[in-house]
Parts: structure tokens; sequence; C-alpha cells
């Protein structure tokens, strides 16, 4: 056998292997989150700390989410994820941490009360999406953009049922669907329909009767 044969030979065998792991991923999530519901993913950075106004907002959604009823979803790391795993917690509800194994950044917060730990991140995304009646996105950064546009794809693709996206922090988000309406719309590259998949918001009450008009707790 040659060295490149054996090269790739070697690279099969691994990749074999790895679907093993991607499968016990999604075995793990199916079985430990089955039973959840209803649930809201709440996304956002995860550099902000308490104390910051926003951090602050997320511990109130979180925690008036929990006392009407819902479980909340996070990324299980530190900044928006930590608030809202805190506010779930102090509501008395399930406090969900999908933590990521990261080289930066994440690392597990103390509020999750049910934890699951991931490698692959379209793993991981697939529990959010699977068991989450509603998105929050909170300010953040590119992974708070990829889930929140990766909702809206799927909810405009029919590959799922429609459910509340709500963006929370007009001064944060209003550029962005600015944008989306002038060039994207304007663009014709989405329908009119498509900017009614998400709501902007500011105030925590809204935020919680917005998603309970449209999920049975």
């Amino acid at each position: 056998m040659g060295e490149k044969q054996y090269v790739i030979n070697a690279i099969t065998v691994h990749d074999s292997w790895r679907l093993f792991k991607i499968m016990a991923e999604f075995v793990d999530g199916f079985e430990t989150l089955s039973e959840l519901y209803p649930a809201v993913s709440i996304f956002g950075s995860a550099r902000v700390r308490p104390g910051d106004e926003t951090y602050e907002k997320t511990v109130v959604i979180a925690r008036k989410l929990a006392q009407n009823g819902f479980h909340v979803i996070t990324g299980g790391g530190p900044g928006i994820m930590e608030a809202g795993n805190k506010g779930a917690r102090e509501g008395g509800a399930k406090s969900v941490g999908l933590n990521i194994e990261l080289p930066l950044e994440q690392e597990p917060n103390p509020y999750s009360n049910l934890r699951i730990d991931f490698q692959y991140f379209f793993v991981r995304k697939v529990m959010f999406v699977k068991y989450a009646q509603a998105y929050i996105g909170m300010p953040g950064g590119f992974g708070t953009l990829d889930e929140i546009f990766e909702a809206l794809t799927l909810i405009q693709t029919k590959r799922i049922k429609p459910f509340p996206v709500i963006l929370v922090g007009k001064d944060y988000w209003s550029g962005l669907l600015d944008w989306v309406r002038a060039t994207l719309l304007g663009g014709s590259y989405i329908s009119p329909g498509d900017l009614e998949f998400v709501t902007l918001l500011d105030d925590p009450d809204e935020v919680v009767h917005t998603i309970k008009r449209y999920v049975i707790v």
C-alpha cells in the first residue's frame, strides 16, 4: 500500500468514527431534552457582564418566562447565556445550558440545572431549534446573528413551523432591520411577508406577552 493510499484510508476511518461521535451527541440531546416543553431559546453576547443593562434585562426576561411556565435554553456559557440561565433558575424553570467546547470564551456558567456538552456546532443548533417554541435575540455578535438568521431561514423555507423570533433592543437591532428592508426587500431578495417573522421589542413584559400569544403553556 502506498503512502497516499494509507493516508486516504486513515482519513476514511477517522471520518467514520466521527460519525459515531456525531450520532452520540444527537442521541444524548434527544434523550435529555425529550420532555422539555415549552421552552424559549435565548441568544446574545458572551462578552457582557453582570451589571450591564443588557445582562440584567436578560435576567428579567428569563425570570418572567420561567414564572409564566417556560423553560429557558441558552448556549450555557457566560454573558447573555449566563443571564438567561440565571433568570430561569430564579423563576423556578428548567435552566438548560447547551455548552460548546471552544478554545476561547466558552466556560459553562453555574446557573444551568440541565447541561449538555457538545463538540459539534450543527448538532447543538438542532437542539436549539427542535426544543424551542420561540427565539429571543439579545445584542450579540456573529454567533447570535447566525442563530437568528438560521431560524428565519428555516421558517422562510418551511422546514420548521413558524414560531416567534423576537429581537430585544431597538437601538441595537434597528440598523440591521433597516438594511434588511432597504437592501434585501428592496432588491427582491426576500418577500414582504418574510419580515413578519421578526418582532422588535424592548420591554420584557411585551416579550413574554408576545410569546404567550403563540405558545400554549
